[in-house]
């Protein structure tokens, strides 16, 4: 029987301190009193003075209730019981269904060591033209999908769970509103991919320190399942709610505050997190996708600034669709020579033509005249918006690539895209490059 503590002296929030030995940081407790239990976790040790964020709220504890430390940090079940299955902040279920307790693991533990893993050299596949033809995600990658509040980024990280050519999907909810907590259950439900996901919920009326340990949960049970050889994909969001709730917690303990009141370790906390995107050699895979929103649309905001640092990349999700320019994913070039000899050429001839619409449309908001060539960018812009950029469409990276040369060919002559005519030859629409390339009647495409 573990030794109980009756000194707390001091309450402050869901933060409580005790004073207790032989403690370690991250173990968890457990609170006994008058309206029952509740369990917290050792968040600073400052000699004999511990403090400890209570999961459900500190509403109701005394000073005069019991502590009891179990030695070791928190534990979440894994295994294949969890699929199809929604839990809160805390590991605790949401569906009626029954608590689990076997094959428990730790959360929180650290980082892969970088010499245990491999190069990512996986694209994973999503039927969104935006990311696959021009931002490829890629297998152990971590990137954010920076927003605004009120655009639809939960809505694609939905699409993206239902349509991602991936094992396992775990949803990590932080802030949620509980309209957008059953969005994702009925749509994931709808489209027969629920039986493959993992949710952990906090909604924005759970207890503030219960949106801290939903990262850590998701990333464990992730990285269980991918070192059993399965292909995970963690969706977080939103990533700005669980550093509020670590500004929160810091004010309650009197941190001093860094940038606009964020504690100073903000970036070690990305981080810690971001950082668990793994490939293994031999075995699975953790690739961590997440929503950042920006207050105010100010990138410069403490929460994607830093995150920025970490990741490799990043999607803008802007006026309901994923930007061209901004949006990047730095690892883009280890899976698109793989794909098709045309990906890496058409990414960047439709980005560079559509980079020359937006000027054009710049021009003539001014008042000029319009070339020929700028009635040609014109149509080819709203054509690429239509056709690629909007949300709504839904197609395999194939059929993508095919659809961004008809593009082209509805809109210009071969020679005018400056792509090789190698190129041209084997992939020009042939019922567009007969009748419009001399070069090409001769010789005749190549399908």
């Amino acid at each position: 029987m573990q030794k109980a503590y009756t000194n707390i002296i001091q309450i402050a929030g869901d933060v409580i301190i005790v004073e207790a030995q032989g403690v370690g940081y991250l173990d968890i407790a457990q609170i006994t009193g008058a309206r029952g239990t509740s369990l917290a976790q050792v968040i600073r040790i400052d000699s004999k003075r511990v403090s400890l964020q209570v999961f459900a709220g500190s509403r109701g504890i005394s000073t005069g209730d019991k502590v009891r430390f179990f030695g070791y940090p928190m534990r979440i079940s894994t295994g294949d019981n969890l699929l199809g299955r929604i839990f809160n902040g805390s590991g605790l279920p949401l569906d009626k269904g029954p608590l689990l307790s076997e094959n428990l693991t730790a959360i929180g533990a650290p980082s892969v060591n970088p010499v245990k893993r491999i190069i990512p050299n996986k694209m994973i596949r999503t039927g969104i033209p935006m990311i696959d033809v021009f931002n490829s995600l890629v297998e152990s990658q971590k990137l954010p999908i920076f927003s605004i509040a009120g655009e639809p980024y939960n809505e694609l990280l939905a699409r993206i769970a239902v349509q991602a050519e991936v094992d396992i999907i775990i949803l990590g909810g932080m802030g949620l509103k509980h309209d957008d907590y059953l969005f994702f259950r009925e749509t994931l439900n709808a489209h027969g991919a629920l039986s493959r996901c993992i949710f952990f919920i906090h909604t924005a009326s759970d207890p503030t320190v219960e949106c801290l340990l939903v990262p850590d949960i998701s990333l464990a049970v992730a990285e269980d399942f991918a070192l059993k050889g399965k292909r995970v994909l963690c969706l977080l969001t939103d990533m700005t709610n669980f550093a509020d709730s670590l500004k929160e917690i810091a004010i309650t303990m009197e941190q001093v505050p860094s940038n606009r009141g964020y504690p100073g370790d903000l970036y070690s906390q990305l981080a810690a997190r971001y950082e668990k995107a793994v490939d293994f050699e031999g075995a699975g895979s953790v690739t961590i996708l997440s929503a950042t929103t920006m207050p105010g649309d100010d990138v410069t905001h403490p929460v994607p600034d830093n995150t920025g640092y970490i990741t490799e990349g990043q999607f803008y999700l802007k006026n309901g669709v994923i930007e061209p320019f901004g949006s990047l994913s730095r690892l883009k070039q280890q899976v698109n020579g793989k794909t098709r000899p045309d990906h890496r050429t058409i990414m960047d001839t439709m980005i560079q033509l559509f980079a020359n619409y937006r000027e054009t449309v710049e021009k003539q908001s001014m008042g000029f005249q319009m070339s020929q060539w700028d009635k040609k960018l014109l149509k080819y812009g709203v054509l690429f918006e239509k056709d690629l950029m909007s949300l709504k469409v839904n197609i395999p990276l194939t059929e993508a690539l095919d659809l961004c040369w008809q593009i082209l060919a509805d809109c210009f002559t071969p020679e005018e895209t400056g792509i090789k005519l190698s190129v041209i030859q084997n992939f020009w629409p042939r019922c567009i490059s007969a009748s419009k390339d001399p070069e090409m009647q001769r010789g005749g495409p190549k399908q």
